[in-house]
């Protein structure tokens, strides 16, 4: 299972009130382009593959709740199905949130899955968040 590694602008850039879970356009795309969580700030410093046959950057349900000193953002899974072909390859699943404009498309983290995948006909290709969780914060 692959862990979400935050790039280091987020803690910036969720300090500045640039990030609404709950209210922004959180979403995930797929990339073969290692991310640099040091100097990577927004989607387009990170290529993603090319969106075809069944799949396009998607957005996913985000939320926010508190227990005690931790907040936790939720998230739902998201799965994408090859119709008409395949894509990839991919090696990484980069969230960002779509409705910052500096950085546009602002950079939250991203998984490693180890190795590049293809996703063939039919296939289905799922980025699970652990316990619908994108992370904890406290």
């Amino acid at each position: 299972m692959a862990s979400l590694t935050t790039f280091e602008c987020f803690s910036e850039h969720l300090a500045k009130g640039l990030h609404a879970f709950g209210t922004h356009g959180i979403k995930v795309y797929l990339t073969n382009n290692a991310p640099n969580a040091a100097s990577h700030t927004g989607k387009a410093d990170l290529a993603g593959i090319t969106e075809q046959n069944g799949y396009a950057p998607a957005s996913i349900s985000a939320g926010v709740s508190r227990s005690g000193g931790t907040t936790t953002i939720s998230a739902t899974d998201k799965t994408w199905t090859a119709s008409g072909g395949s894509f990839g390859p991919f090696r990484y699943a980069v969230i960002y949130n779509d409705d910052t404009t500096s950085p546009a498309d602002a950079l939250i983290g991203y998984y490693d899955y180890g190795s590049s995948i293809t996703i063939n006909d039919g296939e289905s290709f799922k980025v699970d968040f652990t316990e619908d969780k994108l992370m904890d914060i406290s």
